[in-house]
């Protein structure tokens, strides 16, 4: 099968190197030429652990290609898989100009049938109107084609999506006929064959599916934050509030993590769209509001923390940061709840160092030169007066408290994630500041 896929971010990237790894003939289609070459020199634009080697293996078998001219490539496609980007508008409704763009530019090219998919994160009703977009620059041809809409949406992890498209928990499909079901039956077969579920719905139904995963995991995560800012409050402990909990079949362990809060490109958008979504129906989506708010308070604990802690008074004091981005396996810093950490210290007067291991040039690219970037994580806790762990990335799991001694002016750690063991942190000679645990010093 020939496949076409617009926009190579971070969905259509994977999206289109993980078809071509399963033997279908891909080409990925994006507006910036600079990007376009270098993916065609095999640099790519994005950390995803796997996605270099596989971008490259399917090059070299000549089942990957890469352009910039979506026209030469509509015709002969049994389906073209729209993955541009929809970000938010200031109200919290996704900006569909992108997708509704690439739609016109299909219609102003498309001479046979062919599949157009939704790969995006859209809200509810975007396909009638990328099918009402693509219609009318036929119409404005004169010319009659026939054409399928569908929704596919994507259900990537960041740092595991290579597996997650290879093996998937599900594949959910919206189609309004059985042409477009027959094509992308065909398309995801390889995946059939192991037994993951493809799942064939209405197309209102499946960009629905997408918003209410996602809203789903977040307001897990946003419970669990609530509880353990609770258990703080009555001296419980949030692990074992937690195991006391995820036990139940019911409940399950997943999302359930507390911590400084939920960033990236999914889950804070994701959100918000579908909170505006039901407001334009004049439905409030009350948990989600809720949920929203909880992650946004959640994300300045760890700061407050740390200015209780010295009275108030961050002035000249220098604050040592492991991990930047949203979550480890990923330089993605969108929404991390670190910027927002460091935009609170630094207007509390406080020196930021920090380190992480692969986000601290799309940091830089944020916000320059305002912290101090350091080589390694022991270099940044040089004559640091608190660390606070952010980003719970592997290497920051089992620190040298020998090395933190001699380096740290101040012996407190504030740890944003619960990665630590209380008794022996306070062993090591250090006070230490945790998510819904009691304090230890």
């Amino acid at each position: 099968m020939k496949v076409t896929i617009v926009g190579t971010g971070y969905v259509g990237l994977v999206t289109g190197a993980c078809l071509a790894e399963t033997g279908a003939i891909v080409n990925c289609i994006d507006v910036d030429a600079s990007k376009i070459d270098k993916l065609k020199d095999g640099i790519i634009p994005i950390y995803e652990p796997g996605l270099e080697d596989l971008v490259k293996r399917n090059s070299e078998k000549e089942r990957l290609f890469f352009s910039t001219k979506l026209a030469d490539n509509v015709n002969g496609s049994d389906a073209i898989f729209i993955a541009v980007g929809t970000p938010p508008d200031e109200d919290g409704s996704a900006d569909l100009q992108y997708v509704l763009a690439v739609a016109r530019e299909i219609g102003r090219a498309l001479e046979q049938y062919t599949v157009v998919v939704t790969k995006s994160t859209v809200p509810v009703g975007t396909s009638k109107k990328v099918k009402q977009a693509l219609q009318e620059e036929l119409d404005k041809r004169n010319v009659q084609v026939k054409f399928d809409v569908a929704s596919n949406p994507e259900f990537l992890k960041e740092g595991n999506a290579i597996d997650d498209f290879l093996k998937p928990d599900r594949i959910v499909v919206g189609v309004e006929s059985e042409d477009a079901e027959k094509t992308l039956s065909r398309l995801y077969k390889p995946f059939v064959l192991n037994n993951h579920p493809l799942i064939f719905m209405d197309i209102t139904s499946a960009e629905l599916t997408k918003y209410a995963a996602n809203s789903m995991l977040a307001t897990k995560i946003s419970f669990i934050n609530d509880i353990a800012n609770l258990c703080e409050r009555v001296g419980a402990d949030i692990n074992a509030v937690r195991r006391g909990i995820t036990t139940d079949s019911r409940i399950g362990n997943k999302f359930l993590y507390p911590g400084v809060g939920y960033g990236g490109s999914c889950f804070p958008k994701d959100v918000q769209a579908l909170v505006r979504t039901a407001r334009e129906y004049k439905y409030e989506m009350r948990i989600l509001q809720a949920v929203e708010d909880v992650n946004y308070d959640q994300k300045i604990v760890l700061f407050n923390k740390i200015s209780n802690y010295f009275g108030g008074n961050l002035n000249g004091k220098t604050i040592t940061l492991w991990g930047l981005s949203f979550k480890p396996g990923t330089d993605d810093m969108r929404e991390a709840p670190s910027l927002v950490i460091i935009k609170k210290l630094l207007d509390a007067g406080a020196k930021v160092k920090a380190y992480d291991p692969v986000a601290m040039h799309e940091t830089h690219r944020i916000i320059g030169d305002t912290i101090e970037y350091s080589t390694d994580q022991y270099e940044a806790t040089i004559n640091s007066d608190a660390l606070a762990l952010v980003t719970e990335w592997i290497e920051f799991r089992m620190p040298n408290f020998k090395v933190l001694n001699k380096l740290m002016n101040n012996k407190v750690i504030f740890d944003g994630r619960n990665i630590y063991e209380p008794e022996e942190v306070k062993e090591n000679g250090f006070e230490y500041f945790s998510i819904g645990r009691k304090t230890l010093s």
